[in-house]
């Protein structure tokens, strides 16, 4: 309903359109009325007396007179031709009325239904890029990709039942049973004592629909996890023979997943016939009993009969589009459920409320006895050091041994559990992140691309920036040369993640991004471990020109891209061990001893 409040025109105008298509339906089948009475020859040319008015307590009855009188006053001065025309125009007046009110809902229907899809298909989006890494560490990406398309669409669909079902197909039934009730009262009983137990019958069905489709819902996540792990990693399974394994995989899913849709729309599928013929059931009660007061009784007049059979059979309709609806409700309501569950995740990573503004760095980065905790798992364990402008750290260490961590909470993807991270001597939780993030770059160990144009890709982190500045900066990354080769230099569409170039020249792109951005403070984390030996040498020679303007934390397996470093930082299992110069570390024969001298590095101090 949030969603529904921008559209409240259309929610209007769909609500006055419903009302009128409901109104018009039932007038519809009370026209056929006069009809009838010329077929039957019910009227014998006398014209009743005109009726008065003798108060509200009367209405009924001055009404069934004043039609009567009417009527008969018409057909008296009109022939039997003349008077079936003017019936059959009224029919097809009261008809196009109806069609072109129906058509007047879907119209303000369709807005409103698509706007509440794109607003929540939008919300959404930016609730994903708000949601801290830790979120989707979680999260399957196939799982999130169903909850934004098939879920969301399931919720779009449902809107419009529910605009149906509580304003067209209920006005449907309240005006055609007044019709009804207005035509003779006793046959109009019968509805209401039978209606409410097929409802009954119909909620007892579909009690365990919207469990069923929630299970269907989960089931296609996986499915659509499944598929994108595959075409993620289709070069491993291939190149790995496991197709097989894979296949077995997916036929499982697919199974299960087919199984489940089974049970939940052989349910759904239950409402329409068993809506149809509890509805027909009725209509044979009905006539039995209206029956017998036309041909026994002769207490109802066969016109009259027919035309409430008519009215009878117009709610048949409605009263199978609430059954449905009440299924597709409670399948929109899993649908629901699962796409609110990402909106109202909890975004742990915040500003808070009065966050500093910053937007320039100064001093100094401090780690203070830092510790970070992932679930159930101490990552970090009480890391300290400092980084001071202009100067270079570096974190080296075996895998696992928390560097990237480092960067993480650097960035602040994750806050830190225990300790704090300050800048120029603010905790970084009281920066504001956008001023934060704008004061650093990171290249990560991953070539991250996106599927666009190489000129897009660079500018990324800098969208207005100039042809000179996207080409300077390529330069400097070593990129410019390659890029040139391409088919349209900067304009060519590099494939999804990058696909159509080589490990080393998505490396330099990604290079290139923040020498464009050109931050004060530069992560670097495995930043050249993807290029050949030349590359590593022409990009590692600009990176060095790159560090000497600012500060950088590097982040390095290959231990001869760092023995000029400031600061090397030597970490495991969470903890600093060493810390100090290339030299200075080397003399030790410690850990960064050991490492060096496992690269078959030059041991030398002084090299």
């Amino acid at each position: 309903m949030a969603y529904a409040k921008p559209y409240k025109g259309y929610v209007a105008g769909n609500i006055i359109s419903n009302i009128l298509y409901a109104f018009f339906g039932m007038l519809t089948m009370l026209v056929l009325m006069p009809m009838l009475q010329i077929l039957f020859k019910v009227t014998d040319g006398q014209i009743p007396p005109k009726p008065q008015w003798t108060g509200w307590t009367h209405a009924k009855a001055y009404l069934e007179q004043w039609t009567a009188w009417k009527w008969a006053d018409f057909t008296a001065s009109h022939t039997v031709a003349q008077s079936l025309g003017m019936v059959i125009a009224m029919v097809l007046v009261v008809v196009f009325l109806k069609n072109l009110f129906g058509y007047l809902a879907l119209v303000f229907g369709t807005i409103l239904r698509n706007g509440i899809l794109r607003d929540i298909r939008i919300d959404i989006y930016r609730k994903i890029l708000r949601l801290p890494l830790s979120y989707f560490s979680d999260m399957r990406k196939g799982d999130v990709m169903a909850r934004m398309t098939a879920d969301v669409t399931e919720v779009q669909n449902t809107t419009m039942t529910v605009l149906e079902m509580i304003v067209r197909d209920p006005m449907t039934i309240l005006f055609t049973v007044g019709a009804m009730w207005f035509l003779n009262p006793q046959l109009t009983l019968f509805i209401f004592f039978s209606v409410p137990v097929g409802g009954l019958i119909i909620s007892l069905i579909g009690k365990k629909l919207k469990q069923s489709s929630l299970k269907v819902q989960k089931t296609h996540s996986r499915f659509m996890s499944l598929t994108e792990e595959t075409l993620s990693g289709i070069k491993i399974i291939k190149g790995f023979n496991a197709e097989p394994l894979f296949k077995n995989k997916f036929r499982r899913v697919a199974d299960e997943l087919f199984r489940l849709s089974n049970r939940m729309l052989n349910r759904q599928n239950l409402a329409s016939p068993l809506s149809e013929f509890l509805g027909v059931g009725i209509i044979a009660v009905i006539i039995a009993y209206g029956g017998h007061l036309v041909l026994v009784e002769k207490s109802l007049s066969a016109p009259v009969f027919i035309t409430f059979i008519a009215l009878a059979y117009n709610v048949l309709t409605p009263a199978k589009n609430i059954a449905k609806a009440g299924y597709a409700v409670r399948r929109g309501m899993a649908s629901a459920q699962r796409v609110f569950e990402i909106m109202e995740a909890d975004e742990t990573i915040k500003d808070i409320p009065g966050a500093v503004e910053k937007k320039n760095f100064e001093k100094e980065i401090v780690l203070d006895d830092v510790y970070f905790r992932y679930e159930m798992d101490d990552v970090l364990r009480g890391v300290s050091f400092r980084v001071p402008k202009g100067s270079t750290v570096a974190l080296v260490g075996q895998s696992g041994s928390g560097k990237t961590t480092v960067a993480h909470l650097l960035m602040r993807f994750y806050d830190v559990t225990g300790g704090r991270i300050l800048l120029d001597g603010i905790d970084i939780r009281d920066i504001r992140k956008r001023d934060l993030r704008n004061l650093m770059a990171i290249v990560t160990q991953e070539s991250i691309l996106f599927n666009d144009t190489v000129r897009n890709n660079i500018a990324l982190a800098k969208p207005d920036a100039t042809d000179e500045e996207i080409i300077r900066a390529a330069k400097v990354a070593n990129a410019h040369d390659f890029i040139m080769q391409l088919p349209q230099g900067y304009d060519t569409n590099i494939g999804d993640s990058g696909n159509k170039l080589s490990g080393g020249q998505k490396q330099r792109i990604n290079i290139a991004r923040a020498v464009l951005k050109n931050p004060p403070i530069m992560i670097l984390d495995e930043a050249t471990s993807a290029l050949d030996t030349e590359s590593e040498r022409l990009v590692q020679d600009a990176l060095d020109k790159l560090m000497e303007n600012h500060t950088s934390v590097v982040i390095a397996h290959r231990l001869s891209t760092i023995k000029n470093a400031g600061l090397i930082v030597v970490m495991d299992k969470g903890k600093v061990k060493e810390a100090g110069t290339h030299a200075q570390l080397m003399k030790q024969k410690g850990i960064y001893h050991k490492l060096v001298m496992l690269q078959s590095f030059d041991a030398d101090p002084e090299s």
